[in-house]
C-alpha cells in the first residue's frame, strides 16, 4: 500500500468493516477481462460466502479461474473543496484476494446461507427446503490476503 498512513492493519477494524458492509463486490478474470458483481455476503473466520444461481457469467469465470480479488467500502462521505484538486472522499474500505470453490453438500449449503443470513441480521432459526438447496449455488472464498484503508477517519493501525 502506498499510503502507509491510510492503512488499516488491525484485523479487529478490518473485520468490523466487513460487518457493517451490504454489499461485497467480487472482481474474477475472464479471458485476460475483468469481471466484478456487487453480491450480498457472509462472513466468517477468514471466509466469505456468497449465494448464486445455477448458471451465470460468474460461475463460468470461477469454474475457469477461481482466483478474484473482493471489496468492501463504508462511511463515503464525498469532501468538497475550494478548486477542483481539493475535493475528495472519506471513507473506510478493504480489498483482498483470495480462492473460490463451490460447496456441494446440503450441509455446507445450510451453514454458509445461514452466515449471510446473520450477516444481514435476519431472525432465525433458518430452514431451507430441499428443492430450494438444489437450486441454490454457494461460493466459498478462502480469503488469502486482505488490506483495510481509510481516509478521513483515525486509522488503527496495530496488529
Amino acid at each position: 500500500m502506498r499510503r502507509k498512513d491510510k492503512e488499516i492493519k488491525n484485523m479487529t477494524a478490518i473485520e468490523a468493516i466487513i460487518k457493517r458492509a451490504q454489499v461485497c463486490r467480487l472482481a474474477c478474470v475472464d479471458d485476460g477481462k475483468p469481471y466484478i458483481v456487487p453480491l450480498c455476503f457472509g462472513y466468517e473466520a477468514g471466509t466469505l460466502y456468497f449465494h448464486a444461481a445455477q448458471a451465470g457469467r460468474k460461475l463460468d469465470i470461477l469454474r475457469k479461474n477461481p482466483q478474484v480479488c473482493f471489496e468492501f467500502d463504508i462511511d463515503q462521505e464525498l469532501v468538497r473543496g475550494q478548486n477542483a484538486c481539493d475535493w475528495g472522499m472519506n471513507y473506510r474500505s478493504i480489498i483482498g484476494f483470495g480462492t473460490a470453490s463451490l460447496l456441494e453438500t446440503p450441509e455446507a449449503k445450510k451453514a454458509a446461507l445461514d452466515c449471510i443470513m446473520q450477516h444481514y441480521d435476519a431472525p432465525g432459526p433458518y430452514e431451507y427446503s430441499d428443492a430450494s438447496l438444489a437450486r441454490t449455488l454457494v461460493i466459498k472464498v478462502d480469503i488469502e490476503q486482505m488490506t483495510g484503508k481509510a481516509a478521513g477517519y483515525a486509522v488503527e493501525t496495530e496488529q
